[in-house]
């Protein structure tokens, strides 16, 4: 997924409600700066930018992964996986070594964005903590994870979960150089 579909909606949502740029900065709480970068980037921002921008706007975060939307059950098979969207922070790519399959982008009126993430060691050693409303859940399909959960580190196994709440400051990355996989359900309040 390229970023220039996420800011074209985010752009689209702005004029749709006669939002500033200024305006959606003080009710996301991020800078103008941050937010023009957002919209002009080619990388999708970091899931905490976009939870704080879909709540500035009084949208779900799924509006901006979103292809089309039904309103029963969404059914997705593995031939169903499509490009990933490659998340980074608001103005680093340290933590552009996540790629998030989308499990039910098609369901309109949805609370929780289940992925399949596939997490690629870091090419770097600058990791940013993520915060946003919410909550997760995470499930280790293959390989180890460490999740920094406050001032707490939790290395989990294949088999392994953890379930906290997304306002105290998070970070999800490989254990050792080897590809991880996981599960991960977000759940944001709208």
């Amino acid at each position: 997924m390229k970023n220039n579909v996420v800011g074209g909606k985010i752009n689209a949502l702005m004029t749709a409600r006669n939002i500033s740029i200024q305006e959606l900065s003080e009710r996301c709480g991020l800078t103008v700066s941050q937010i023009e970068l957002i919209i002009s980037s080619e990388k999708v921002p970091s899931l905490g930018a976009l939870i704080k921008i879909a709540r500035g706007l009084g949208v779900r975060i799924g509006t901006f992964l979103d292809d089309s939307e039904q309103l029963g059950p969404v059914v997705h098979r593995q031939s169903d996986r499509q490009e990933p969207a490659t998340f980074s922070s608001q103005l680093s790519t340290a933590n552009s070594h996540l790629d998030f399959f989308s499990l039910a982008g098609n369901k309109v009126g949805r609370h929780m964005e289940p992925f399949v993430i596939d997490i690629k060691p870091s090419v770097t050693h600058e990791p940013i903590l993520s915060t946003h409303e919410g909550e997760e859940f995470i499930f280790v399909l293959k390989g180890s994870v460490k999740i920094i959960y406050g001032k707490e580190t939790h290395i989990l196994n294949e088999g392994d979960s953890i379930y906290y709440d997304s306002i105290v400051d998070h970070l999800v990355s490989a254990v050792d150089d080897q590809p991880t996989q996981i599960v991960a359900v977000v759940y944001t309040p709208l």
